[in-house]
């Protein structure tokens, strides 16, 4: 483990070397075992859908991963988004927090990973979940309308590649794990050194990519997402994906702080106060995507055209009607309700729980979107049949993510020492 300089509060009694770092070696086991476990889900998923075994489709086990990769992306996704809005407004209040901020975004490169196999398949494939990829449907005139948004400079022809977007990807690729390096590099050189103009270029540098960055987030969204139905269009998609990214960022790194509470870590440097704040943070993105998800809805049944509808009325069939009413519940009413009081969330044990309920109605949203797809062309949509494949899939993505963080976080020093704004967040009380 690096040895850390401390300046400033180094006196202070939160940030003594106990109560910030882990033992050397600490959660090592864990995480391997975590990720090793995953890494055999998600191929077994794979291979369940190459060879069919138990008549399981392809699609069926692409989907299943295909989830799990754009769930843990938006997590990552989320944190990354707050962690370059800190670092602009100088929230100091975060100071105490940001590190566990850097190491859930830190997740973001490898989730990009999970993308590229997934496209690398779909091109070997010829589509499969990917339909604009399929000959079959190469003369359907909405996909000859929107054929330069994939295939541009080429043409959409039998065994073309699909330029724009494999661009597209490798620019999200390549610029998010600029972001995320960069961002943690100039923290732990901070770590070292206390230099506070790290934080002044930290600060810069996101000036100008956090609109960029917003950019790459929507388009992401169109292309992992709203293409499996190329069909469909909504302007609001973006948002929608942004939405859940920040509400679900927010709670996993809310749960991560919470966890090293009970561990006996950062004592007196992440309070009631702060999850405090975190629960307000959770609370005001349950609320923005219920919004975003309704006004969404609401374009499109008033304006009732049928190629705009289709999203919807598969969605309002046996199966997916229920989950859809699930969320409404479970992403929406509940976590309102229960994070109302200013008590839940300034205590540990109940804003945990609620983490975890978000972490599961987070993948249940993104499970909602990519699902249904998987048998669309069929016309023969079994609903929920083979839940247990998507759980597989599913399941794996979030260990590898999950034992990832374990090591992230227990290799490194818990809290940003010598950011200028520690004796902000070290004091930080809230008065609303």
């Amino acid at each position: 483990m690096t040895a850390v300089s401390h300046t400033g509060m180094s006196h202070h009694p939160a940030l003594r070397s106990d109560n910030i770092t882990f033992a050397p070696g600490a959660g090592g086991g864990v995480s391997m075992g975590m990720m090793g476990l995953g890494l055999v889900l998600i191929i077994a998923t794979l291979g369940i859908g190459f060879t069919s075994a138990g008549h399981m489709p392809l699609a069926h086990a692409l989907a299943a991963v295909h989830v799990g990769v754009m769930s843990v992306a938006a997590i990552s996704i989320g944190a990354m988004f707050f962690l370059m809005v800190f670092h602009l407004t100088g929230a100091g209040w975060t100071a105490t927090l940001r590190r566990q901020f850097e190491n859930v975004a830190a997740f973001l490169p490898f989730a990009w990973i999970g993308m590229a196999v997934l496209l690398g398949i779909e091109l070997a494939k010829g589509g499969v979940q990917f339909a604009w990829l399929n000959t079959e449907h190469m003369q359907n005139p909405v996909l000859i309308a929107k054929s330069g948004f994939y295939y541009w400079p080429g043409k959409m022809q039998p065994g073309a590649l699909p330029l724009f977007f494999i661009l597209r990807t490798l620019i999200y690729g390549a610029f998010w794990t600029f972001l995320v390096t960069r961002l943690r590099s100039l923290s732990l050189q901070q770590d070292q050194t206390g230099d506070r103009a790290l934080t002044a270029k930290a600060k810069f540098m996101c000036a100008w990519a956090l609109p960029l960055f917003a950019l790459s987030i929507a388009f992401c969204a169109f292309d992992y997402l709203m293409s499996l139905d190329y069909s469909f269009f909504s302007t609001m998609w973006g948002v929608y994906y942004f939405a859940g990214a920040a509400f679900s960022g927010s709670a996993v790194v809310t749960l991560v702080l919470a966890r090293l509470v009970k561990a006996g870590k950062v004592q007196g440097a992440v309070t009631s106060e702060h999850f405090h704040d975190m629960g307000k943070l959770m609370f005001s993105f349950t609320v923005f995507w219920a919004y975003i998800s309704f006004c969404q809805y609401f374009l499109y049944w008033y304006a009732n055209i049928p190629e705009e509808t289709a999203f919807y009325v598969h969605r309002s069939g046996p199966g997916w009607k229920a989950l859809g009413v699930f969320l409404m519940i479970g992403h929406f009413g509940l976590p309102f309700v229960y994070l109302v009081s200013r008590v839940i969330k300034k205590n540990v044990n109940l804003i945990s729980l609620a983490c975890v309920w978000f972490i599961i109605v987070h993948v249940a949203d993104i499970f909602w979107i990519v699902r249904p797809m998987t048998y669309a062309a069929e016309g023969n949509d079994p609903g929920l049949s083979g839940i247990w494949l998507d759980l597989l899939g599913i399941g794996g993505m979030l260990l590898v993510f999950g034992g990832f963080l374990v090591k992230k976080v227990s290799s490194g020093v818990l809290v940003a020492v010598n950011d200028p704004y520690i004796e902000e967040g070290l004091e930080h009380r809230n008065y609303v």
